[in-house]
């Protein structure tokens, strides 16, 4: 909703208390002043949230051995990686209980206790002694702080995509849950930034020693300058209105989970089947592609990546045009080329791959502008399906769910698939997967104009 600081008395015809505020004129586009210091601390938070999850996997090969026994770093590794993988399992315990947290408490508090958790999880995998000081109690900690930050991170999605939605105008609201997938993004650089600061100025004996855990430490410490921002900026209208009516009403709201499935569940399979496409492929081409090309073509992976590092910057930088362009046509149109793009550059995308770095560069860059369709549009087309009451959660849940599911097990399979034989038809899983989408994007309601309570 519009942010307004007018009082409601001072307004003509102003609603009571137990009203429904009136809609808000669509052909407003303005970001106010309190919507831009929304997107400015909803967007910076993320970003520190998300160095705070990366920059495990940016140091895992270097403290591995320091939390597991000693005499085969190999399987140190493995098991550190193991660790990381079970923090996705607490992605959508955390977007049910963060997320119903942030429904019936506010985006703001949600918002607060998502970074507070990251933040000081990365602080304790910085100062935990190592195995050969306190045994098996080194591990459990690395788990248990890992299982933390899963559990911050599947509450955060929802929790900052209904904040920066409902702080926008109605003609922007696209363009400011963009910034949602931005500082995701933004955040996971920033991590490799970080890393090769660190690894290149630290010498291997200091880094080993304790260079890695300066990195946890320092994201620890910047996740303060998360915290602050959010205590800085003001509750979204739509929660604070939602609430004074059912404190005036007397109305006891049921949970936020129970009244998602309940009351929902069109809205909430939407989100699932809206989530399926574009969290394959986005990881298929973001942290995938980069491994495939090196594996199937012989390009040097240092190549690969750096052509990934390419295209996630132009990625970063379209991201909020795009946007701007949700909230010009709809969101189904943008949506539907995204998945439609990809079901006819399925084929060609991995056909063309022959070694050469540049053309890796065209076949990212090509796949990525296509992303913008899905990523400028999840956070937005997600926060309109729901009520307040229960938007942080009916975001946040399926959303991690389907993330869960199909996300998180596309390196896995399209590595199976290329071990069996299978590499030449990894195109069809991607296919399929735009073809899903496409089903789901030209069958759903167009949401862009619609009244945001």
């Amino acid at each position: 909703m519009t942010q307004d600081a007018t009082p409601a008395a001072a307004l003509p015809n102003a609603p009571t208390a137990t009203s429904t505020p009136p809609p808000v004129a669509t052909s407003d586009t303005k970001l106010s002043r309190r919507g831009r210091k929304a997107i400015l601390a909803g967007g910076i938070g993320n970003v520190v949230e998300w160095i705070d999850w990366s920059v495990y996997t940016t140091f895992s090969s270097v403290f591995s051995h320091h939390f597991f026994p000693s005499g085969d770093d190999a399987a140190a590794l493995l098991a550190t990686l193991a660790v990381f993988a079970v923090g996705f399992v607490m992605r959508p315990v955390g977007a049910a209980v963060l997320g119903a947290f942030a429904d019936r408490h506010g985006r703001k508090k949600g918002l607060m206790l998502t970074i507070g958790l990251m933040a000081a999880a990365s602080l304790v995998i910085g100062v935990t002694p190592s195995y050969s000081v306190i045994g098996i109690g080194a591990p459990i900690v690395l788990l248990l702080a890992r299982l933390v930050q899963g559990f911050s991170a599947g509450g955060e999605f929802g929790s900052s995509s209904a904040f920066l939605v409902e702080s926008a105008a109605p003609r922007r609201r696209a363009f400011a849950g963009s910034w949602q997938q931005v500082s995701v993004g933004a955040g996971v650089l920033v991590a490799s930034g970080i890393g090769a600061i660190i690894t290149s100025t630290f010498s291997a004996s200091a880094l080993g020693a304790w260079g890695w855990r300066a990195a946890f430490v320092f994201c620890a410490a910047i996740g303060l300058v998360g915290i602050w921002l959010r205590t800085s900026v003001e509750e979204t209208d739509s929660f604070t209105t939602q609430r004074r009516d059912d404190e005036v009403g007397d109305v006891r709201r049921r949970n936020p989970i129970v009244a998602m499935f309940r009351d929902h569940p069109g809205a909430t399979a939407r989100v699932f089947g809206v989530t399926i496409a574009g969290t394959l492929l986005y990881y298929m081409w973001v942290s995938y592609m980069p491994t495939y090309a090196a594996v199937t073509t012989g390009l040097p992976l240092n190549e690969a990546l750096l052509a990934n590092v390419i295209a996630m910057v132009v990625f970063l930088v379209l991201l909020p045009f795009a946007g701007l362009l949700s909230d010009k046509i709809g969101r189904k149109p943008t949506m539907s080329i995204f998945a439609g793009g990809f079901l006819v550059f399925a084929w060609p995308a991995f056909t063309m791959l022959n070694g050469s770095f540049w053309m890796l560069v065209l076949v990212e860059v090509i796949g990525i502008v296509l992303l913008l369709g899905y990523s400028a549009n999840c956070a937005v087309i997600m926060a309109e399906q729901f009520p307040p009451e229960v938007r942080a959660t009916g975001i946040g849940l399926p959303y991690a769910l389907a993330v869960a599911i199909f996300g998180g097990t596309a390196p896995y399979i399209t590595t199976w698939m290329s071990g069996a034989g299978l590499g030449h038809v990894v195109w069809v899983y991607c296919a399929i997967a735009a073809a899903i989408g496409l089903v789901v994007y030209l069958t759903m309601p167009e949401t862009k104009g619609k009244v945001l309570k």
